[in-house]
């Protein structure tokens, strides 16, 4: 067993993050102040604020580690962090690992980014590895130029539909698959429908409107104009207003649907294969094919979208990584403006294992593909312009979303930044409020479908009370 003991401070969660980067299992003992993992090593360590900064050792290793993290660290950071650098220093030594992204395990390393003048800066802090670092210094100076030309007192509006036509074995949603709940679904339609329009009157001109899901298209063609015409007709938009819908999965995509979006001048819709493999398609249970992906993507061409998103996987364990490859040069061979890869995570209630999703620690297959794939978008002519990072993610790695250079997605920086205030409609959905201090606070909305349909009309009188409308 690994334990953590600490003595004049509380950061069970940094210290419980990196544990969890090596280990996969934290355990929390506060009336002990101890972090456990469960592991064939046998250590303890103390980790201890004193009056000038954080001292980490492991028992009976004290003179060691005071010489060696002095002389591995020769600037300082946030007392936080350096507690977390501190104990990824001991055990990268001890267990022979390390990781591409070092001591940062938050979901948001542009953040860090941003406070440093150099990519050599996130290396010699935080362990990031150079290619990283880089990555990251370019996606952070992305994200502040985007930030740059939105207003920072106007409202991003999110709408969620956490339905989807079935549950992928990677996938913990909210929803089950709507093949059991048929009639929530109408019923949710209608309750969404009165959230939007009652929020909608109350609002100015917004930045960006982003409808999400699970799958907003998995609504019947009526129902789904419904929300649409709610969504044009009640949300307050200026000329510069970006709208974007999420179409998901082809299979859910019709004519009609992209008729009608199409003639409320939406521009924007993802359309997400996830992979190109009809294989691999099959074997995580989504009902489409590599066809009708392609189908649904020429139909969306044809008909003037002008932003077409697509959404990769890397690190499907039911495929090769190389495949990751094969799957990005056909779909850059479509065209589409924005590619986003995201890296499988393990989701709190999905059927598919941990250890299915972190994979083997020697193997590192995975990440050089995923180095692979950046240089392929970069050659390309992609940016990447919003990066984040989930809890057990495979091989420790991340998600970035690629634009061509003007197609970037306000919502997705506005979101990921916590630099913009979105306001939330639907089940499941989490809305932020940025105050003038740079302070935020959020508002959740249950995420059981039934209580949001039941309860939309106070939940959304409350919203509006947390956003002073």
């Amino acid at each position: 067993m690994i334990t953590v003991n600490l003595i004049g401070h509380e950061n069970y969660y940094g210290l419980g993050d990196i544990l969890r980067l090596f280990f996969g299992n934290v355990r929390e003992d506060r009336d002990g102040h101890r972090v456990t993992s469960e592991t064939d090593l046998d250590i303890n360590i103390t980790s201890r604020a004193e009056k000038d900064g954080a001292v980490t050792f492991v028992e009976g290793e004290e003179d060691y580690w005071n010489k060696k993290i002095p002389d591995r660290f020769k600037e300082r950071v946030d007392l936080k962090r350096e507690f977390k650098r501190q104990l990824y220093l001991i055990l990268s030594e001890k267990t022979g690992r390390d990781y591409p992204w070092g001591s940062l395990t938050g979901i948001r390393p542009t953040v860090v980014a941003s406070e440093e003048k150099s990519a050599e800066d996130l290396t010699s802090k935080y362990m990031v590895r150079p290619d990283k670092a880089d990555l990251c210094m370019e996606t952070s100076r992305n994200e502040a130029d985007i930030l740059g030309r939105t207003d920072k007192d106007k409202l991003n509006v999110y709408i969620g539909v956490p339905f989807c036509p079935s549950r992928c074995a990677y996938c913990s949603f909210v929803s089950e698959d709507i093949s059991h709940h048929m009639g929530r679904l109408k019923d949710y339609s209608e309750a969404l429908c009165d959230e939007i329009s009652w929020i909608g009157r109350k609002l100015d001109p917004v930045t960006s409107v982003y409808m999400g899901g699970g799958t907003p298209t998995v609504f019947s063609d009526e129902d789904f104009a419904g929300v649409i015409e709610t969504i044009m007709t009640s949300i307050p938009t200026g000329p510069d207003t970006e709208i974007t819908i999420e179409a998901g999965r082809a299979d859910t995509v019709t004519e009609s649907k992209l008729k009608v979006m199409r003639e409320y001048g939406i521009k924007r819709i993802c359309i997400n294969p996830q992979t190109l493999s009809d294989e691999t398609l099959r074997k995580y249970n989504r009902k489409h094919t590599v066809k009708d992906f392609l189908d649904v993507f020429e139909k969306a061409k044809e008909l003037g979208f002008e932003v077409i998103n697509c959404d990769l996987i890397a690190g499907l364990n039911m495929e090769e990584p190389k495949e990751l490859l094969e799957s990005l040069s056909t779909l850059i061979g479509k065209g589409p403006e924005n590619i986003t890869i995201h890296t499988l995570y393990k989701k709190r209630r999905a059927s598919l294992e941990r250890e299915k999703v972190m994979g083997d620690d020697g193997d590192h297959r995975l990440d050089s593909v995923l180095s692979e794939a950046y240089k392929v978008l970069s050659g390309n002519g992609y940016i990447p312009y919003y990066m984040y990072r989930q809890k057990d993610t495979s091989h420790g790695l991340e998600n970035v979303g690629f634009s061509l250079p003007g197609k970037e997605c306000i919502y997705n920086v506005a979101m990921m930044s916590d630099r913009r205030s979105v306001i939330a409609l639907g089940a499941g959905a989490m809305s932020k409020r940025m105050f003038g201090d740079m302070r935020l606070e959020r508002f959740p909305t249950p995420k059981d479908v039934l209580i949001y349909i039941r309860d939309h009309e106070e939940i959304m009188r409350r919203k509006a009370d947390f956003f002073g409308l």
